[in-house]
């Protein structure tokens, strides 16, 4: 299973806490602002902005609160003017993380991040240092049989299908991400999660105390107010998975 997914499977293990609700309604929000900003505020014509709304709708994300982000990103009633920033850094054994900041103030997150980076024995790294080992692809979570996922998946334009535990992960160019998720569904196929994200090229293995240390880190910066998302290149067996979740 890929940093990605497992990163995914861990957040989910350690369940939802209504403590981080009104912040993850926050980072939602940005996302659709940027989104309708730079785009438009039509999600039937603007991609990114249909993606970021279904995601707020996944974590239930009221009606109302997806309304007013969209109205603040069109212009149509006034927002803070955010900005999307990447910082690149390392992690404790040397697994690259690259993390997407949507902020309002460069000089905060940029002391907030490297801060965060320093406390948990990491290093923020240089532009450039880290973005070459990852791109950005559709990603789909799926359940299902394997025959059945592969053959919707691959005639949708997938490209590639990946076992992931009972589980398969398929790859796609972003743009051919919603084609084969609506496939997978039309299928059969139970979609778990269906998002454009980052993945990274390679992996490195990590054993019980690296794979806490990494998952601290990782913890810690999605906590802070401004960060979006936290991708990494790490890979954690099942046997060292059941050890480090609770």
């Amino acid at each position: 299973m890929s940093g990605h997914s497992k990163w995914s499977t861990i957040k989910h293990k350690k369940g939802a806490k209504d403590a981080r609700r009104g912040k993850l309604f926050g980072k939602l929000a940005r996302a659709i602002e940027v989104a309708a900003r730079l785009g438009g505020g039509d999600p039937e014509a603007n991609a990114t902005l249909a993606h970021a709304i279904d995601k707020a709708k996944a974590q239930s994300m009221p009606n109302d609160n997806i309304e007013r982000a969209i109205k603040r990103g069109s212009g149509d009633v006034e927002g803070e003017a955010f900005e999307e920033i990447w910082y690149e850094g390392y992690a404790p054994g040397g697994v690259a993380l690259y993390v997407q900041v949507l902020t309002d103030n460069r000089n905060r997150t940029a002391s907030d991040v490297r801060s965060t980076f320093t406390r948990n024995n990491g290093n923020l790294g240089e532009p450039g240092s880290v973005a070459y080992l990852f791109e950005q692809k559709g990603y789909v979570l799926v359940g299902g049989d394997e025959d059945e996922v592969m053959l919707a998946a691959l005639e949708a334009g997938a490209e590639d299908v990946r076992a992931s535990g009972d589980q398969f992960e398929v790859i796609t160019a972003p743009g051919d991400m919603d084609a084969v998720r609506d496939a997978l569904a039309a299928a059969g196929s139970a979609v778990e999660t269906a998002e454009v994200t980052q993945l990274p090229s390679t992996a490195v293995s990590l054993d019980e105390s690296s794979a806490r240390q990494v998952l601290r880190l990782m913890d810690a910066l999605e906590d802070l107010d401004d960060v979006q998302a936290v991708y990494g290149n790490f890979d954690i067996s099942d046997e060292v998975l059941a050890q480090v979740v609770e």
